[in-house]
């Protein structure tokens, strides 16, 4: 009887800490669900160049895994037949080739998206056209836009060695 009391306050001892375990686990599940940012819808005004920069922000972070860097190249590429939106791709696009000629590390992300798939899409070809072959082994670059544009950007791409990821505008 001596020796049963010994292993019965054991025994107990170690289910109340189990529990204690469990509920903290619970709790800090329930801390990261409520630190997920929630789901940024896609802007249905194509001008609204602050909601699109937000749509676009979520949609990266969403598919930041493999990357190292916690800061990813992000690029807006703005819509529209104006001079306004002409000059600004224009500028997105020097913007592009200099860093492209410059190179990334490995362990990045360059992200790419705007109302325009197929603007987006050709400012991506564009700044890539000169780019050695390998010279973005081990780099990611997110595509965000139309199915048919996200494989003109990986045929595009494919000689750089780049990890290219689609995501569909949605």
């Amino acid at each position: 009887m001596r020796k049963f009391l010994p292993i019965l306050a054991v025994a107990c001892a170690a289910a109340f800490a189990l529990s204690a375990c469990d509920q903290g686990e619970q709790k800090q599940e329930a801390a990261v669900e409520q630190q997920k940012p929630a789901k940024v819808p896609l802007p249905a005004n194509a001008a609204d160049k602050t909601a699109w920069k937000q749509y676009l922000s979520a949609v990266v972070t969403d598919n930041m895994q493999g990357v190292k860097s916690n800061r990813p190249y992000m690029y807006f590429v703005p819509a529209g037949e104006d001079d306004t939106a002409k000059t600004d791709r224009a500028n997105q696009l020097d913007n592009v080739k200099t860093t492209v000629s410059r190179g990334v590390l490995p362990g990045n992300m360059m992200a790419f998206g705007g109302p325009d798939s197929a603007a987006t899409a050709q400012l991506v070809v564009d700044a890539f056209k000169d780019a050695q072959p390998g010279s973005f082994k081990d780099v990611v670059v997110l595509f965000i836009g139309a199915p048919a544009d996200g494989e003109t950007v990986k045929q595009a791409l494919a000689a750089s060695a780049a990890d290219v990821r689609f995501v569909e505008a949605k």
